[in-house]
């Protein structure tokens, strides 16, 4: 019986899985450059598929026009926006700070200060402070690896027809059954990974969108801080919501008591409605909608694994592997 299990495929599939895992954990230090690679190059097909069905020009142009736009309107924000949202963000945490530090008349709001002190919050906040201070002088690193990542994807989707077609003289090569079963691991990778991904994107610019509107229409200040914070919370499922919404009740406090935190409850709740009635039945497949226990845990450890990685990437890879394990039909993702 060991050797007739030893012998079958599903022994094979889950040896190449185990190989291909410890590859990845081997070659951890180069892990933001895989997934950005990844994820850019993902998307970027996604809209030059999206173009050609539209526009019928010449794919290589497609790619190349996309790209230079999308570099360029990044840079053009960079340079004309960035100093301001700069000033929003140290303006929002000298704002919340002084939240936390003065003296409330309302006895509810006294009681939750008293026991995040308690809880030595300020630890907590040291810890993330300097976690911030060694991203920014890291930043050159960081920029260095979105750079390479662009460049790396740009040439892959400027060769994916002749890629495909030698990727595909591995099959009838010596490693003939090998290259098999990594073709299936990354047929439902693309199938779920990259689709996930794509839809907690699509969702976190929709929920920033609604989110900044709501913000502006009930006068909040530093909207441009706020809505990268709300964008890149966005991306994380279930908890960005909630994680989103402390500095926003905090912040709708401050300029305007309970009544504007009553509002500011109402419009998530709304937009939150939305995103699960709408953009998730129509984005997400039914795999993806898991308990939000699951959710949790999955993001617990993830985040524990992965680091800050693991909140965006944490949801997608437990699809992956739910699809793998064949726990539910994936078919329509």
């Amino acid at each position: 019986m060991i050797n007739k299990f030893m012998q079958s495929s599903s022994f094979k599939r889950i040896l190449i899985f185990v190989f291909i895992a410890i590859i990845l954990y081997a070659m951890k230090s180069m892990i933001n450059l895989i997934l950005l690679t990844f994820i850019f190059t993902f998307l970027m097909d996604r809209l030059v598929q999206f173009i050609e069905g539209k526009i019928p020009l010449n794919r290589k142009l497609l790619v190349v026009i996309s790209y230079s736009s999308i570099v360029g309107l990044l840079s053009y924000g960079l340079v004309m926006y960035l100093p301001m949202i700069a000033g929003e963000i140290s303006t929002l945490i000298k704002q919340l700070t002084a939240f936390y530090t003065s003296k409330h008349d309302n006895v509810i709001l006294n009681y939750i200060v008293e026991r995040i002190e308690k809880i030595n919050v300020t630890s907590y906040l040291e810890q993330g402070v300097t976690y911030l201070l060694k991203s920014f002088s890291d930043i050159s690193k960081v920029g260095i690896q979105i750079l390479m990542a662009l460049l790396l994807s740009l040439f892959f989707l400027l060769e994916k027809p002749r890629l495909i077609e030698f990727t595909k003289k591995f099959k009838t090569s010596k490693v003939s059954s090998i290259y098999t079963e990594i073709e299936f691991f990354a047929n439902k990778f693309v199938r779920t990974f990259g689709k996930v991904i794509e839809a907690q994107l699509i969702i976190a610019v929709v929920n920033c969108i609604l989110t900044t509107i709501s913000l502006w229409l009930l006068d909040f200040p530093q909207l441009g801080g706020l809505s990268i914070m709300v964008f890149v919370l966005g991306l994380i499922p279930v908890a960005g919501v909630i994680i989103s919404l402390i500095p926003l009740v905090i912040i709708a406090y401050s300029i305007g008591g309970m009544m504007k935190v009553l509002y500011v409850g109402i419009a998530i709740a709304v937009i939150h409605a939305v995103e699960a009635y709408i953009l998730n039945p129509n984005l997400m497949s039914s795999k993806t909608n898991l308990p939000v226990f699951y959710t949790f845990i999955v993001l617990i450890f993830s985040e524990h694994f992965f680091g800050i990685w693991g909140l965006i990437v944490g949801i997608p890879v437990f699809v992956f592997l739910l699809d793998i394990l064949e726990v539910t039909d994936n078919e329509k993702v």
